[in-house]
């Protein structure tokens, strides 16, 4: 009797462990009855949130996915713009499961991997479409909101298929290919060199017309100065001519031997100096006859 006891007490542990089982946070379980999904009363898949469940023993067998959100970040892949420009593109995507059903049934019994393997063809092919509608200036510019909308809204009628809810694609980083970036970078210092090449002839112009105002200007200047000059010239010489006259009228023999005296000076400022005058020229009369100047 003690013994059968056991064998019930036992069984029924064996019965407990094999007829209940815990879904954690952040799962959820669905239940496979002779290979096929359970579906509840009103038709669709039966989802099993965190929790202690219950499940008909060695009759069916419960699959645990995760419901939490997904990031898939892929290697960078290449895109072609509308103008067939290669551009490098890296990009995520955040995704979960939407319908666990589906999910479990096209990804090989709810294998991530494979699910991710298939979700990034479908994520690269409405990137490939949205990439092919616009060129490089559209997306650098401001459209890139626009074309990850695009790019999601079309990735996500096609993620419908695996059971999969796509939240965002992101786009982290555009590049151009070597070649391409070698001609872009070209076409660029052609094009700022053409600019700066016309800033300078501008500048150089400018500059000619105000060297041209500045030097009329001088010319002017100098011409007014000159007039001046000769104007304050002249005026100096009438009024030495005066003093000179008046000078001469009130001693003219005074005045002739100051005008020898300083002919004299000028005449012999250098030893080397020679003149061949007659004896009895005018300009020695004051030093022949002295009394002259008395």
């Amino acid at each position: 009797m003690k013994r059968l006891l056991i064998i019930i007490i036992a069984l029924a542990g064996l019965f407990a462990y094999t007829s209940l089982y815990v879904v954690k946070e952040g799962e959820r379980g669905i239940k496979i009855r002779f290979a096929a999904v359970l579906k509840d009363s009103a038709g669709t898949t039966a989802v099993f949130g965190p929790g202690l469940h219950f499940k008909v023993p060695f009759i069916d067998k419960v699959r645990f996915l995760d419901a939490r959100i997904q990031t898939l970040d892929g290697k960078p892949d290449r895109f072609v713009t509308s103008e067939k420009k290669d551009l490098i593109v890296d990009s995520f995507v955040k995704w979960r499961i939407k319908d666990f059903a589906t999910y479990y049934l096209r990804t090989g019994g709810g294998n991530k991997n494979q699910a991710e393997n298939l979700l990034k063809q479908k994520v690269s092919d409405g990137l490939r479409n949205a990439f092919g509608t616009r060129t490089i200036s559209q997306i650098v510019s401001g459209e890139r909101s626009e074309l990850m909308s695009d790019a999601l809204r079309d990735a996500s009628l096609k993620a419908e298929d695996l059971g999969i809810e796509l939240i965002d694609i992101r786009v982290k980083q555009i590049e151009l290919p070597q070649a391409v970036r070698s001609s872009i970078y070209q076409r660029m210092r052609a094009e700022r060199q053409a600019v700066a090449k016309e800033h300078r002839s501008k500048g150089k112009e400018q500059s000619e017309i105000i060297r041209a105002d500045i030097d009329a200007k001088v010319a002017i200047m100098l011409a007014t100065a000159d007039s001046q000059a000769r104007i304050t010239r002249g005026e100096g010489d009438a009024d030495a001519a005066n003093i000179y006259a008046n000078t001469y009228g009130k001693d003219p023999e005074f005045f002739s031997f100051l005008r020898s005296m300083d002919a004299y000076k000028k005449s012999f400022n250098n030893q080397r100096d020679i003149m061949i005058i007659k004896p009895d020229s005018e300009f020695f009369k004051y030093m022949k006859n002295p009394s002259l100047t008395k």
